[in-house]
């Protein structure tokens, strides 16, 4: 059987935004919003929304239990800060809590048991297992 940990991330988290679009909807924010500190320009792919939703499903499913200040270091940017040396930026936030909102909304992922972020459910486990089936 195949699972997540068996195809390549791009490949299950470029056919799992294909499928989210269908289920979930961008925020109105989300066409000009930065993802980064670091950045200087919003994304340039218009459906960079259901992607980072995407990536932030498999990141819960493969690294277990996290929190929004986890997803935020899992995205960090480096800042070209011309002369000085570069310096390290965390992700967006409210990306991340939105992110994590609608996953929950459809049932993928819920709040862990010991209160220490996010943990994915059977349902999330069951979806990204049969898309890493048609991924692969």
């Amino acid at each position: 059987m195949t699972t997540v940990y068996d195809v390549k991330p791009e490949a299950l988290i470029e056919k799992a935004a294909e499928d989210l679009k269908t289920k979930i909807e961008a925020p109105e924010w989300a066409t000009f919003v930065k993802t980064s500190a670091a950045k200087e320009k919003p994304p340039d792919n218009p459906d960079w929304w259901y992607v980072r939703v995407a990536s932030v499903l498999r990141k819960i499913y493969v690294k277990g239990p996290v929190g929004i200040s986890r997803l935020r270091d899992e995205y960090r940017h480096k800042k070209n800060r011309g002369a000085k040396p570069e310096k390290v930026f965390t992700g967006g936030g409210k990306i991340s809590r939105e992110a994590i909102h609608q996953l929950e909304k459809l049932g993928f992922v819920r709040q862990a048991r010991d209160n220490k972020g996010r943990e994915i459910t059977p349902k999330g486990c069951s979806y990204l297992d049969n898309l890493a089936k048609q991924a692969g």
